[in-house]
């Protein structure tokens, strides 16, 4: 049996809004360049090795109608006014052959950069404690260029993507933000 181990990912997100919840899922794919795919939801383990590249790279590597593992956060609202989120966390390890951890997030009434701040950080507590770190917010700092330090010898990598909207009297509005697997 063949591993299917990706070597690359890349981060994307879309909004949609539409009368139909289904067609505004549909419109927030489309927006996130992800629609043409079959994809697959995957749980959120960053492979050793794998290298983050951009959008418009990773979606020259992908055909229509491929088979495509994703990590995705989605959100939906039929409440007029009703802010959603939906976003994308990454923590990569210092030792490449370490595997790293994705986070999904989905809120409401934060912004883009609040959404972005929670993904990250959950992934990078889920790495932290998966290299024997006991987490306490407090000694959790956020370092410049998107790196936490979790003590004096380990830093993890971060990284994040997040799509907000708020919804609209009579539509369903859709956020989407995917870790995308180039094989």
């Amino acid at each position: 049996m063949e591993v299917i181990l990706p070597q690359e990912v890349f981060l994307t997100r879309g909004w949609g809004q539409h009368r139909e919840k289904l067609v505004s899922f549909e419109l927030a794919l489309r927006e996130a360049g992800i629609s043409p795919f079959n994809l697959v939801r995957v749980s959120s383990i960053f492979p050793p090795h794998c290298r983050v590249i951009s959008r418009a790279s990773g979606l020259k590597k992908l055909r229509a109608g491929q088979i495509v593992f994703v990590v995705m956060s989605e959100n939906s609202t039929d409440e007029a006014c009703r802010l959603i989120s939906s976003a994308i966390g990454l923590a990569i390890p210092q030792d490449p052959e370490q595997y790293g951890y994705l986070a999904e997030h989905e809120g409401f009434g934060e912004t883009e950069r609040e959404a972005q701040l929670e993904a990250e950080e959950l992934a990078a507590e889920m790495l932290a404690t998966k290299l024997g770190q006991n987490y306490f917010p407090q000694n959790f700092k956020r370092g410049k260029a998107n790196y936490y330090h979790l003590n004096d010898q380990l830093t993890v990598r971060t990284r994040s993507l997040s799509q907000i909207a708020t919804g609209k009297k009579g539509l369903w509005t859709t956020t989407v933000a995917a870790a995308v697997f180039v094989t």
